[in-house]
Order: C-alpha cells, then structure tokens, then sequence
C-alpha cells in the first residue's frame, strides 16, 4: 500500500474528495452492477430475488429493513455491505466519530482543526472498522446506541456543560459508516424513539445538552415477521423513515441449499476417517427441510432455518465416522440408516403443530421418508430397477444397518449385477465399498417407499426382502 497523507495539508493535496457514506457506497454499488460483480461471493440464492431490491435500495441512498424468518442469511448480507465501502478512510487522528477532516462535527475535532489547521494529523481506518452492530434486547438503553455523560470525565474536572464529558454510544461510534440493528423489534418502544432523529434529521441529542451531533450513517435493521406481533413490534414512525423493506426467503430449489450447505459444513474428515459424501445424499439433507417448510405439522411462522440442513448434512456425517470406527473403517459415506440420528439435529430447530404428545418422532419419520422417495423419484428414472426386484423375488435378502459393513453391502450388491451397476452410477464412478453400500441402501430403501420390496426393521437392522415373501 502507498504511503497515506498525514496531515490535512497532505491530504488536501492527494485530490480526495468526501462524501457522505451513501454517496461512497451508491458509487462502488454503480460500478460493481456495471462490472456485473456480485455483492459478496457467500450469498446465494438472492441473485434474482433480493439482490435487485438491494441494490435498488442503496442505489436510491434508503435505510434498510430486512424482514424474513430465522436461518435466511439476514445478518451476513448486512455484513457483506461493508465491501461497497472505500477500503480506507481518513479520519482527525483521535475522533471518537470518525470525523471528517473536511468537516467535523465532534469538540475534539473542530477545536483540533481549527488550532492545527493544515497540521492537523490524520488517521486511516480499514472498511472493516466502519460497521457497527447491536443486538436488540430489552436491556439496550439510549446510552448504549447515542451516549451518556462519563462520570470519569466529570471527576479529571471538566464541567457538566463541556461536550467533552460526553462518552459516545454505539451509533455516533458508527459516524460514516454502517450500523445495524439485530432483531429491531426486540428494542423496547422508547429505545426505538430515539432513532427517530438518527434517520430523519440525521442528529443526535444525549440528555440536555445543547449540542448538535449531524451524524453520517446508513443504518440497517433485521426483523422477524412474527416478532410484529409476537415480542414486539417496530413503531409506525420508525418503519416509515425506513427508506426500502425487503423481504428474506428460503432457498427456492434444492439445489441452491446443497450449495449452502456445502459452503457452510464442516469439514467432511473426522479424526483419521475420511467421509465421502454421496450427492444423493447431501440431496435427502436439503429435502428433508424443503418438506418440513410444506409439512401442516410444522410452524412456519417459526420457519424452518437453513441452520437445519447444515446441522444435519453435519450429524449425518458425525453418525457415519462412528459407525466406521466400531467397524475399524478408515472410510465411510452416510448412508440411509443414519438419517434416524438426525432427530437430535432437528427436534429443537422446528416446531411443530400437532397437539399430540409424542407426534413430533411421527412427524419427521414421515418427513425423511418422504425426502428419501424424493430423490430417488428423480436420480432413478425409468425401468432401472426391473432386474433388482427380480433378484429379491428369487429369493434375494438385503441386510442393513450400523453393524452391517460396507464390505458386506458391496459383496451383496456383486451377487446382484445391476444393482452394483446402479449403485456405481449413483456414486458418479465412484466404486469405493463406502460409496457403493450408501447407493445400495438408497436404492433398496427407494424400492421399499416406491412399494416394490418390503422392509422389515427393528433394533436399526432392516431386512429387504421381495414382496411376495412372507415371514
């Protein structure tokens, strides 16, 4: 990086230019649109939904209210709006406010430049150093978000009435910059109150003090429809200084959540086992949540967050290593069987309806089973599975289940020619023992919902065997 000006004079003569935090971030927003670059690489499935309203709305120089259910990514696509902002800032050297040396607006700062003048010294500070954010809570006061007198000031000897005495809260500390609001709703009425002035008359006024703050800020709040009616709500004159709302959703696709969940996952190595994830798989995990978000016996008010796939596709793998180390495997691929562990990721993420006690197990049994048809409703299409079924009504029997090894499923699927064949193809090649066992328990499981072989489980075993069996 080039040496920075340091003084006011420096700076003067570099050419650069202020402008408010609304004008630098409508600037870098224009000339992203026009290089066709993403707002930020981490945030899918917005690009045709929320992403124009976004940039409507910053191009339009409005405060922001995200307004969606938990798990939609809402904080991060806050966060990311840190990359439209100038990588450095100057700033007077020791503000509290990020004043601008052009024109500050704290005593610090004024009565620095007006006695050093073109001497005055400056400080640079990073993009990253100019977000602010406070989570909404009941607890959160008028001094946490625009300041109170320090008593420490008041006792070194200064007067009541000396602006100096004032310690910033956390939005004048947020002056040309960004600020948000984690779940505004939760912030009690009265606090809300006080952004009134923040976002119309751009000011702040801390007690009695005649003293006039112009603050530089976009702000930009999170909120929960539900929480309009359920912790609280947003006051009529704060919604209508908001410039734009926009709506949040759900991944639309299963695909677009596969995405997520593979970017947000822990890694895929657990200790010395090595898991190797089968797409079909990965595409039950993001099912399953795109059924809870229709099932009638899920809350969607609560919603059922991305947070759930991701905790998932993690216990599903976190289920298959402990099945291959009490089988002393070094590799291994979830399977089938492992989704009855997803219980314990899922149970606390999703509400459901049913004034039933002990229909919550009923609920998401009927859900995975209906993820698992799914899938195997659009990876095996046509008459792929003929020969299969003609092996078990020959007397075939399948055994599976954690103590069944995926050496014993793969010996299986070899006295069965075109399920191993089926089993390779749906592992995209991959002729491993651990791939090909969680394909021929996908497969076999798929004949089963699909009505074409019966299952006899108990203890977690399951016995496939040929409908025409009788036991």
């Amino acid at each position: 990086m080039k040496p920075m000006p340091a003084t006011l004079g420096q700076l003067k003569s570099s050419g650069w230019k202020s402008r408010s935090v609304k004008e630098e971030i409508r600037e870098n927003s224009v000339a992203r649109i026009r290089a066709g670059q993403p707002l930020s690489d981490s945030i899918l499935g917005y690009d045709d939904t929320v992403m124009p309203q976004l940039h409507n709305a910053l191009l339009a120089g409005h405060d922001i209210v995200f307004l969606g259910e938990r798990g939609q990514g809402k904080t991060r696509l806050i966060r990311s709006l840190t990359g439209l902002l100038d990588e450095w800032m100057p700033i007077v050297a020791g503000s509290e406010i990020n004043d601008d040396p052009y024109h500050p607006v704290s005593r610090h700062a004024r009565d620095t430049v007006a006695e050093l003048g073109d001497a005055t010294p400056i400080a640079w500070i990073h993009r990253d150093d100019r977000y602010g954010e406070k989570l909404a809570t009941p607890d959160t006061s008028i001094a946490d978000l625009i300041g109170e007198v320090d008593p420490i000031k008041v006792a070194e000897g200064r007067y009541l009435s000396d602006e100096l005495t004032l310690h910033y809260g956390l939005v004048p500390r947020t002056n040309r910059g960004i600020f948000a609001i984690n779940e505004l709703p939760d912030l009690s009425e009265r606090i809300q109150v006080g952004l009134l002035n923040v976002l119309e008359e751009r000011d702040v006024q801390v007690r009695g003090y005649k003293i006039r703050l112009p603050l530089d800020v976009l702000l930009v709040a999170s909120a929960n429809p539900e929480d309009y009616t359920n912790r609280g709500r947003i006051i009529t004159p704060l919604k209508d200084r908001f410039g734009s709302q926009i709506r949040t959703h759900y991944p639309l696709d299963v695909p677009t959540e596969m995405q997520i969940v593979r970017q947000e996952a822990r890694s895929a190595t657990i200790g010395d086992v090595q898991v190797h994830y089968p797409a079909f798989m990965e595409e039950i995990v993001a099912e399953i949540s795109h059924l809870a978000r229709a099932n009638a016996n899920v809350s969607q008010r609560s919603g059922v967050s991305v947070r759930v796939s991701v905790s998932n596709h993690e216990l599903l793998a976190a289920n298959a290593v402990r099945r291959a180390l009490r089988a002393g495997e070094t590799a291994v691929a979830p399977r089938v069987s492992d989704l009855d562990a997803l219980v314990a990721s899922t149970a606390g993420k999703i509400e459901i309806e049913s004034v039933e006690d002990g229909r919550e197990g009923a609920v998401f049994e009927q859900i995975v089973r209906g993820a698992v048809l799914q899938v195997y409703k659009r990876r095996v299409t046509g008459d792929k599975t003929k020969e299969i079924v003609a092996a078990f009504e020959a007397g075939a029997v399948a055994n599976t289940g954690e103590d069944v090894s995926s050496q014993d499923l793969l010996e299986f699927a070899k006295q069965v020619p075109e399920l191993r064949t089926l089993a390779v193809k749906l592992g995209d090649g991959d002729e491993s023992p651990a791939v090909v066992a969680s394909a021929v328990e996908f497969v076999l499981e798929g004949l089963h919902l699909a009505k074409r072989l019966n299952k006899d489980a108990s203890g977690g075993r399951s016995v496939y065997r040929s409908r025409s069996t009788t036991v």
